[in-house]
């Protein structure tokens, strides 16, 4: 049985989310709060599985008590949000930075058409969520893993030239991207393509939540536009992303995989028929193993290749199967990713082919 607490302000959702989540039998709620304060006293009080936390509430809001929860009494936190505006989302990312594992739509109402498929979106993800081990945010020692060395970063085929960086990312994944961009030079000399595992309709949010601690240009990914240097693709909902001869991004509507669309399988699949060694690769924290196979494809053809660290992981599911399949050639904690990324564009290479 999962005990969820329900933090929400608004009386009616929460009756609501009681009743969404009360359906399910391996689902018990055994307590609500109204805002932050309330949420506090009731994490300790309970010791909730999982929490689904409201963002905008009076007095304290979701925003610091997910701080706060996971300072000191931490517990796997949903974000459940009945707001989609990118302007308005960024906040719920926020609380992402700060520990919470996952941002859902809140369900539509009983007789609306969306009503099964989000209510179970919701049920699902708490279902998810119950079985990460979370830690204290602040209080986490991250191994200290040197960044490789210049002997390490030969002992694979050297590319011709990086043209690309292809990065996949699941539960976890926001605020290790937004530390990855964050620490890219404005210079970075080549495009970068991203997948990150999302529930439908936050991504708007999340590249403008990316765009703001980023020296570079991050954007949702369009069907046919051409791929610029130090410029982030960032792919959109519902589409497999894909690249094409030329440099270009092509959006479809494959078939899902591993369950998902976007998947980073399917960007790496294509990243490594269209660039082969000519490419740099990897995954970040996430459940499952969407992406890991195609990793070992990249590397087989010369591209370098890494992986997250479990240290670092939210969920190592997706790096640790790459790992796994032996498809990486350096383990990273997200704050040594970004040097690596960009020694990688810069320096490989240069012995290669002309």
């Amino acid at each position: 049985m999962i005990n969820v607490l329900i933090v929400e302000d608004s009386p009616v959702v929460r009756e609501f989310l009681i009743h969404v989540l009360g359906s399910d039998p391996g689902i018990r709620v055994i307590a609500t709060a109204h805002d932050g304060e309330e949420a506090l006293d009731a994490a300790r009080q309970h010791r909730p599985d999982v929490i689904t936390m409201d963002i905008h509430m009076p007095g304290m809001d979701g925003l610091e008590a997910t701080r706060r929860i996971m300072e000191t009494d931490p517990v796997p936190i949903i974000i459940v949000s009945g707001s989609t505006d990118p302007h308005e989302v960024s906040t719920t990312f926020d609380a992402m930075d700060a520990g919470a594992l996952a941002v859902v739509r809140r369900p539509a109402g009983i007789g609306h058409p969306d009503h099964d498929a989000t209510a179970g979106e919701l049920v699902q993800t708490v279902k998810l969520m119950s079985e990460v081990k979370v830690v204290r945010r602040w209080s986490r020692a991250r191994r200290e893993a040197a960044a490789p060395r210049p002997a390490e970063m030969e002992s694979a085929r050297e590319p011709a030239k990086v043209r690309v960086v292809a990065i996949g990312a699941s539960t976890g994944g926001p605020p290790v991207l937004q530390t990855v961009l964050a620490g890219l030079p404005k210079d970075f000399p080549v495009p970068l393509v991203i997948v990150q595992h999302m529930a439908a309709g936050f991504i708007g949010g999340f590249v403008e939540w990316l765009a703001q601690s980023s020296r570079l240009p991050v954007q949702l990914a369009m069907h046919g536009e051409l791929m610029l240097p130090g410029h982030v693709y960032v792919a959109p909902d519902d589409f497999q992303m894909k690249v094409a001869h030329g440099g270009k991004v092509v959006l479809t509507k494959d078939a899902p995989e591993n369950g998902l669309r976007p998947s980073v399988s399917s960007l790496f699949r294509s990243v490594a028929e269209i660039y082969g060694c000519d490419a740099v690769a990897g995954l970040l924290t996430g459940m499952g193993r969407d992406g890991a196979a195609e990793l070992r494809v990249l590397k087989e053809k010369g591209a370098a290749t890494f992986a997250q660290d479990k240290d670092s992981s939210v969920v190592h599911g997706m790096p640790g199967e790459a790992i796994r399949l032996d498809a990486v050639m350096f383990v990273l904690p997200p704050e040594k990713i970004a040097a690596v990324l960009t020694n990688l564009a810069n320096n490989r290479g240069k012995k290669g082919r002309d």
